[in-house]
C-alpha cells in the first residue's frame, strides 16, 4: 500500500534561545539555522523514513528547487508537489533551554493548493492507501470526501488548531490526531468530549507521556508510554509520531505496535536539533531501542 500526503512544506529558521522573550523584551538568540520542516513535509518524511511508500501533494515556491530535492532525499516521492509563483511557507521556530518551542509560520504557497491537481493526485491512490492530512494547506475537506470515497484511510492532524477546519474534515475522517492542548481546545469549541466526536478514531499524542488511543465505534482505549529521553528540541516530535503510526498501520501492524513504533521514533526525534532533517530512520529507531 501507499501514503499519500496533502501537506505543507516549510523552509524552517530556528533560533536557540537561553529563555523565551517576555512582551516588548528584545533577546539575543545562542544559535541560528535553516531546515527543512512543515507539518505536511515532516510526515511524509518520517513515513518515508519508515520504510513507507510515500507521495507529498502540495506546493513550494519556484525559487526553492533545494526543497523538493531535500524531501526526495528522505524517500517521499514529490512528482505531486507543485511550483508556485507564491513564496515558499517558512516558520519562525524559538527553541528554549529545556527543548520546548515557540512557532511562527507564514503559510505562502502552502495554502495555494489546486483543486483540480489535488484530486487528480488522489486519484492515482488504491482502496486501503493511507491520506494524511493537517491544518496547514487548503481543501482538506473536498481531500478527505474524496479519498473516502476511493475506500483510502483518513488520517487528520487537527493542527494548527482551527475548530472551523475540524468542522469541514470531520465527517470524512477515519482518524483523528492531536495533542493533548488540541484535544482539550476541540472538546470545549464543540462541547463534546472525545469518546462523542462523530470520527472513528482518535489518536492524543501525550509528549513525554506517550500517547493515547480510542475508538469510538467499540470504546476501545490503548495507552503507550514512552521512552525516557533528554530533550534538546521537541519540533517536529508529534508529526514523527503520525508518520511512523500511519507507516506502522500501511505495513500491517496493529494499532498498539504502531504507536509503540512511533512514540520511540518520536522520542528519539527530541534527542535531536531541527524538524524533517532531525527525524530518525527505521535502522536508528531499531539501535536506539530495538525495535
Amino acid at each position: 500500500m501507499a501514503i499519500f500526503n496533502l501537506g505543507s512544506v516549510n523552509i524552517d529558521r530556528f533560533y536557540t534561545l537561553p529563555r523565551f522573550p517576555g512582551p516588548g523584551e528584545t533577546l539575543s538568540a545562542t544559535g541560528h539555522k535553516i531546515g527543512l520542516g512543515g507539518k505536511g513535509a515532516n510526515q511524509s518524511v518520517a513515513a518515508a523514513k519508515a520504510g513507507a511508500e510515500v507521495y507529498h501533494i502540495g506546493a513550494i515556491g519556484k525559487t526553492d528547487p533545494w526543497v523538493r530535492q531535500r524531501i526526495e532525499s528522505y524517500g517521499a516521492n514529490c512528482k505531486f508537489l507543485r511550483e508556485v509563483d507564491e513564496p515558499t511557507g517558512h516558520a519562525v521556530i524559538y527553541v528554549g533551554p529545556d527543548g520546548e518551542n515557540m512557532i511562527v509560520i507564514d503559510p505562502g504557497a502552502n495554502v495555494q493548493q489546486d483543486s483540480e491537481f489535488v484530486i487528480q493526485a488522489i486519484d492515482q491512490a488504491k482502496a486501503g492507501d493511507t491520506l494524511l492530512l493537517q491544518n496547514e494547506t487548503n481543501l482538506q475537506a473536498p481531500a478527505a470526501t474524496f479519498a473516502l470515497v476511493k475506500g483510502m484511510r483518513v488520517i487528520y492532524s487537527a493542527a494548527p488548531f482551527s475548530v472551523e477546519a475540524v468542522r469541514a474534515v470531520i465527517p470524512d475522517v477515519s482518524m483523528a490526531v492531536m495533542n493533548a492542548v488540541e484535544a482539550s481546545q476541540l472538546c470545549s469549541e464543540m462541547g463534546t468530549s472525545l469518546d462523542q466526536l462523530p470520527v472513528p478514531q482518535v489518536l492524543v499524542t501525550l509528549g513525554a507521556k506517550g500517547a493515547m488511543w480510542r475508538s469510538n465505534e467499540t470504546g476501545e482505549v490503548i495507552e503507550v508510554t514512552s521512552p525516557k529521553v533528554t530533550a534538546v528540541d521537541s519540533t517536529g516530535a508529534g508529526d514523527t509520531f503520525v508518520g511512523y503510526v500511519a507507516a506502522g498501520l500501511d505495513f500491517g501492524m496493529p494499532i498498539r505496535t504502531a504507536m509503540e513504533w512511533a512514540v520511540q521514533a518520536a522520542a528519539l526525534k527530541v534527542t535531536r536539533p531541527g524538524t524533517a532533517d532531525a527525524i530518525p530512520s527505521a535502522a536508528d529507531v531499531k539501535a536506539a531501542f530495538g525495535m
